[in-house]
């Protein structure tokens, strides 16, 4: 391999450097029209009264919209593959607000200026109901989210409205409870975790414009272009082959863009007015009406025998939807299946859950999808599973750890063997570079300081089984370039240029001539975009596919060429040869192009019936004040198995900005709600993410193994990455003062609450 497993640079780099203008909002026409949204100040409300007429006389108004200007069947806004998991419960504008932000009235006018004086002379009438805002009490409670006798799904998991819930499901195998009594070593214990946002620089923001064939064009910051593409259709009632799908340079996604947050309302502007139309949203709208991380509670019962053998596992998730399913159907299977199949030795295993609405804003997709509230739950319950047994957790997960080979009890990713797994090469690493031996569990700095470290073990996915579709066009130009056709969305992970190394290493040229271009629904092969951990893995195999076939039917032109038959030539990436005479590139290039006939060009689509899991080991030394409880991450070692990088400093990269989002919801970031139920917090002076003063040393290596279904060998490595940090610091912390908070965030004041409990007995 040339370029396959080489840090090469992203292809756009000296473009996103010297501020070129590739972001959404730099291509949209001057002329758009201004879209804002009105948003409900109520938790639960039903509008009575709307009255627009003062609102219209502004002048450069161009529209009000309200619900009774919009169509009104419902659909679903996660980015997902049909049939989605996810309720059909939203319609572009309802006379039925579920949240405090929850769309009121849509207002497009040709500057700010005018939509804000708008959209303070719209007169609304609300009659104010009762909010369930404890997912505690949602379930089966008399107050429903959605009383509406539309609401649908199309895979019911245990969804049912009239009891506020979007999914409960029970997966057993084995007799848990029998083989939990038996156990000499119990651990019974409920975890929290809180919804996170994913402050991604470049907020939601899209344009809208129609082209002269009378089709609505939708140029988006979004992850998922083909599922923006009918989630459009169906919001609007329109043919999807009257919407087109543009997805320029995305300032970051971290699963919020797997979402159709803002696309549906200036496409409904430009479609009823036919003038361009964009909305912008504030950070504030990002924060209050986005797609944050599910908040969940996690009760983990766990046993061990003598020998410190691990024999079962039992995992109930309470999920927190908020006002919307969007992705909570799927989001919380992640939370068993990528937690649980970590331990080799299970007898038995139960995982169960509840997706309940409420009224606050809905959650969806967040990088980790569920495995990172999972993961956390799970890793800790082990930890202190193993401070009852007085077993050091290291030694305790090296005895009980899945390996290469061994069936993965519980995974969802339909895999009867782990084909590939350097999870315990990435333990004996990761102690190395902490210095464990040295340092577990404590060092008394003496000062009223004290270190400690936690470890903690993580495994994800690479693309969803029999789901996830990745897919690449390749075409030969006339000058022996190459065009490399992608329907995935580069949203700062540097994609686009791994594929190219993927795709140069197949075809035996250089990355330089590998030509990226972005996706357009009407040009790129179907893609079920950057999501579930799939890029790499899913369209990379698609890549090699259309590779492949390339070079088949390069070697066959070329053969032909030459007189030959194709199996008496061989392509070697400059030229077809016959052993004697040969053809260059770029002459079979010129040839196929100029009229021969044969169309030097191929689409391939690629769906795995396996996922197989990357893996990964994080170790983190903290610091403690035992007066204060003030925390500080010193080191973090990580050892990731994303079977052969294909770009280790992009690995790198994305390995070191989970680690930091992770330390981000362990220390800092808490989502609150009044009793009102507007988000206290809706901004960056008051919430939370760490700054580079707040972290310490961060290490990052590779321990590779080789996965036969990947390009290369090749896993993901986007999602899991931020698995370990929340458990790892959360033992840490344990291993530090002795004192165990199981509640996110772990900030000083609760580190202190349990310190004064301890030593007050």
């Amino acid at each position: 391999m040339k370029y396959v497993n080489q840090a090469i640079p992203k292809k756009d780099w000296e473009a996103l450097v010297t501020g070129k203008p590739v972001y959404t909002n730099d291509l949209a026409p001057e002329d758009c029209l201004i879209v804002k949204l009105l948003r409900s100040p109520h938790a639960h409300a039903w509008i009575e009264e709307i009255r627009t007429e003062n609102a219209l006389k502004v002048p450069g108004i161009a529209c009000v919209l309200t619900y009774k200007d919009v169509p009104k069947k419902r659909f679903a806004i996660a980015g997902q593959t049909v049939p989605q998991l996810s309720a059909y419960d939203h319609l572009l504008l309802d006379p039925h607000l579920r949240y405090v932000g929850d769309p009121v009235a849509i207002v497009a006018g040709e500057t700010e200026a005018a939509v804000e004086t708008a959209m303070r002379r719209i007169k609304v009438k609300y009659r104010v109901e009762t909010p369930v805002l404890d997912m505690h009490t949602a379930k089966d409670n008399p107050i429903l989210v959605h009383p509406e006798e539309d609401w649908k799904v199309l895979i019911p998991l245990g969804a049912d409205a009239k009891r506020n819930l979007c999914a409960s499901d029970v997966e057993e195998e084995g007799d848990v409870d029998a083989v939990y009594e038996a156990c000499l070593y119990k651990i019974d214990e409920t975890y929290t975790t809180v919804p996170n946002q994913q402050t991604m620089m470049e907020t939601f923001r899209t344009y809208c414009y129609m082209d002269y064939f009378g089709r609505l064009n939708v140029v988006s910051s979004t992850q998922i272009p083909f599922h923006v593409r009918r989630i459009v259709s169906d919001a609007l009632g329109i043919p999807s082959s009257r919407v087109r799908v543009i997805k320029p340079r995305i300032g970051g996604g971290f699963g919020a863009k797997q979402t159709s947050v803002s696309e549906m309302y200036p496409a409904i502007v430009t479609w009823i007015t036919g003038r361009p139309a964009k909305i912008l949203f504030t950070r504030k709208e990002c924060m209050t009406s986005g797609s944050p991380r599910h908040g969940m509670e996690i009760r983990v019962r766990a046993g061990a025998d003598s020998e410190g053998i691990v024999r079962v596992i039992d995992v109930h998730t309470l999920s927190n939807a908020g006002a919307y399913a969007t992705h909570s159907s799927a989001v919380v299977g992640l939370t068993g299946h990528k937690s649980i199949p970590l331990y080799r030795h299970l007898k038995a295993h139960r995982f169960s859950y509840d997706v309940v609405y409420t009224n606050t804003q809905d959650a969806g997709a967040y990088r980790g999808f569920g495995a990172t509230q999972g993961i956390f739950a799970v890793e800790s319950a082990i930890d202190e599973l193993a401070a009852k047994m007085h077993m050091d957790p290291v030694c305790l997960r090296e005895k009980n750890m899945l390996l290469e080979g061994l069936p993965p009890r519980g995974y969802d990713g339909n895999l009867s063997v782990i084909n590939s797994c350097a999870l315990d090469r990435c333990m004996i690493r990761a102690k190395e570079m902490i210095g464990w031996s040295e340092k577990y569990p404590r060092m008394e700095l003496g000062n009223g300081k004290v270190r400690g470290v936690g470890v903690a073990m993580a495994m994800q996915g690479s693309s969803i089984a029999g789901v996830d579709v990745g897919g690449a066009s390749i075409k030969l130009n006339e000058d022996g370039s190459y065009t490399l056709g992608l329907g995935c969305a580069d949203m700062g992970t540097g994609c686009d240029t791994i594929l190219a190394q993927i795709a140069a290493d197949c075809l035996g040229t250089s990355v330089d001539r590998i030509v990226v271009f972005g996706v357009d629904t009407d040009i790129s092969p179907y893609d079920s975009g950057s999501y579930a951990s799939a890029t790499t893995y899913a369209t990379g195999n698609a890549v090699m596919l259309a590779c492949e076939e390339l070079s088949r039917n390069i070697t066959a032109h070329g053969a032909g060429m030459l007189g030959k038959a194709p199996e008496d030539t061989a392509f070697d990436g400059e030229a077809v040869t016959d052993g004697t005479s040969r053809v260059t590139l770029e002459e079979i290039a010129l040839h196929a192009t100029c009229g021969v006939g044969d169309q030097l060009q191929v689409s391939r689509t690629f769906s795995s019936p396996v996922s197989p899991p990357p893996f990964m080991v994080g170790i983190a030394e903290v610091e403690v004040d035992k007066e204060t409880g003030q925390t500080k991450v010193i080191d973090y070692a990580a050892v990731v198995d994303c079977g052969t990088p294909v770009n280790p400093n992009l690995a790198r990269v994305q390995t070191e900005g989970g680690l930091v989002q992770g330390i981000g919801m362990a220390l800092y970031e808490d989502v609150q709600y009044t009793d009102r139920g507007s988000i206290r917090n809706n901004s960056f002076m008051q919430y939370k993410i760490p700054s580079r003063t707040d972290l310490g040393n961060i290490h990052v290596e590779f321990e590779s193994s080789y996965e036969p279904t990947g390009p290369f060998g090749a896993k993901s490595v986007g999602e899991l990455v931020i698995d370990t940090p929340c458990p790892a610091i959360a033992n840490a912390i344990y291993n530090a003062v002795g004192v165990r908070v199981r509640d996110l965030p772990i900030t000083p004041e609760k580190i202190m609450k349990e310190i004064w409990k301890k030593d007050r007995g």
